[in-house]
């Protein structure tokens, strides 16, 4: 190849290069910056890649003369396929198990049945209000899809404050309802598209439901089935013997594995990659070297940290897209009324089941003598924590609104827009007040106080048997209600000590682990 075609070539290649390259240089000035902002008290990692991203598209904007303010053209499909993988993955492996599965009903009720509370709120009231503001041409999808996308919240900000080990209960709440919300607003969304939004009864929101449930649980199965069987190569091939890479690269490849067959099985990949974490970590990360045991928690979190900065970098640089600013039509007082209108649904759609749930928690709660009741400064927190709006938002607005990135419609524009300055607005604004609410609400970051007196059911309770052969039908029969009555008052409990006992004999042998505190309730 003679020279002149090579420098040709090569000059061909810079449109591509150079944006990206411009990006990573961005990012890492945003992670200096973040790491200089550390102990300020109303910034966290979240704003500062946010206004690092405004800021770098603002001297973008001047130096094109108005014309572009972001180097990347966002693409859903990229979102969903690369960045958004390594950040489910790491919450589920670095999870812990212990509090998020003893607090897994009260998780269950904000992540699914809350979604559906702040769905109905968000689209009922768009549907009513957006007229009488004068913005009107949604469909009946548009408005369903409009409160499946503001029902996705992002924690990032609160969980960034809290601590495990100092606020187990309110971490493991907001971090398990977080999670569970994206998978909960990413099936919806999905199964919005397949509705039949022409007639909209009974008839047609049951099989919905039914079709939720079902993705919900086959994706949960896939993961598990992903995790174990990682667990169970590591285990009888134990490739630490001549590498830490393989065994690392391994646990890399089938995380993403499982996500990308989940999402060709037209399933939830966030759920899948999820428990596949967490089953990882359980069986998988004790059968490599102590060497990858120590690899695998700093790399997943690098991957997730930097996900999730490139993500907010984004939206910071998206929001002065002079482009879809223009193909937007609408007068100022209406575009602000727009605003307003979707933070408030916000605020009541996430007051409307935080609040009423909490309360049915603490009262299905009330005989289990380990677990903490939910007081009214912890629901606060909750509330505030789910207030803000992130990624996901922004993905499932694109993906909805947009084709590959663009449109000319004005309406389509608008829902854009809106969708991005609703990010920007509660992860600014909520996300600045976010640390003096949680110290003057947990101040010096107390440990949660358990109002309930903490004990272990009598082992001797837990280890009769539920019937006996050698015995009567009047004491089994009494010994079966005693049973059914401690597993009611306290379901979480005992059967997490059964699970134990089962794991121990049963799953850990196979798949690898310690074995578990028999007591450990």
């Amino acid at each position: 190849m003679l020279v002149s075609e090579y420098f040709s070539n090569l000059g061909n290649d810079y449109a591509q290069v150079v944006p990206l390259t411009v990006f990573v240089a961005v990012l890492c000035l945003c992670l200096i910056i973040g790491h200089l902002l550390e102990e300020n008290r109303w910034v966290n990692e979240s704003i500062t890649a946010i206004l690092t991203g405004c800021l770098a598209g603002a001297i973008i904007l001047v130096l094109s003369k108005g014309k572009n303010s972001h180097i990347l053209t966002f693409n859903e499909e990229l979102f969903f396929i690369y960045l958004l993988p390594p950040i489910i993955f790491n919450a589920g492996f670095q999870v812990k198990k212990k509090h998020f599965f003893q607090n897994f009903l009260t998780i269950m009720l904000f992540g699914v049945v809350g979604v559906f509370i702040s769905l109905i709120i968000i689209t009922a009231g768009s549907w009513w209000l957006f007229p009488k503001l004068g913005f009107v041409g949604l469909t009946a999808r548009d408005y369903l899809a409009l409160g499946t996308i503001f029902s996705s919240t992002d924690t990032v900000c609160t969980l960034q404050v809290l601590h495990q080990d100092e606020t187990p209960l309110l971490y493991s709440l907001v971090f398990g309802e977080g999670v569970v919300n994206d998978a909960t607003t990413v099936v919806l969304f999905n199964t919005i598209q397949k509705l039949d939004v022409s007639r909209l009864d009974s008839r047609t929101i049951l099989p919905v439901v039914g079709d939720f449930f079902y993705l919900f649980l086959t994706s949960t199965a896939l993961g598990v089935v992903a995790g174990l069987v990682t667990a169970y190569v590591l285990k009888t091939l134990y490739f630490g013997r001549h590498s830490s890479v393989r065994e690392i690269s391994l646990m890399v490849l089938m995380a993403y594995f499982s996500y990308m067959l989940a999402e060709l099985l037209q399933l939830s990949g966030i759920l899948t990659v999820f428990f596949c974490g967490i089953l990882m970590s359980h069986y998988a990360w004790h059968n490599v070297s102590e060497s990858s045991r120590i690899t695998t928690r700093h790399v997943f979190a690098t991957m997730s940290f930097i996900a999730e900065t490139f993500i907010f970098l984004y939206v910071g640089m998206d929001a002065l897209d002079i482009e879809m600013w223009r193909v937007t039509k609408l007068s100022f007082g209406t575009s602000m009324g727009i605003y307003s209108t979707l933070i408030l649904l916000i605020l009541l759609g996430r007051a409307a089941f935080v609040f009423p749930l909490s309360t049915l928690s603490n009262y299905m709660n009330r005989k289990a003598e380990r677990t903490p009741v939910i007081t009214f400064k912890h629901q606060l927190i909750i509330w505030w924590a789910g207030l803000m709006r992130g990624a996901v938002s922004i993905a499932l607005a694109f993906k909805q609104f947009t084709y590959s990135g663009v449109t000319s419609d004005p309406i389509n524009a608008t829902m854009i827009t809106d969708t991005i300055i609703v990010v920007l607005f509660s992860t600014l604004v909520f996300g600045f007040l976010t640390k003096p609410l949680i110290r003057y609400l947990l101040p010096h970051q107390e440990t949660i106080k358990i109002s309930r007196r903490e004990s272990v059911p009598p082992k001797e309770d837990l280890d009769v048997p539920l019937l006996s052969l050698e015995e009567s039908v009047g004491t089994n029969m009494s010994r079966a209600k005693d049973s059914l009555s401690r597993l009611i008052e306290s379901p979480v409990c005992i059967i997490h000590f059964y699970w134990r006992k089962f794991d121990d004999a049963y799953m850990r042998p196979i798949f690898g682990g310690p074995v578990s505190t028999p007591m450990d309730c």
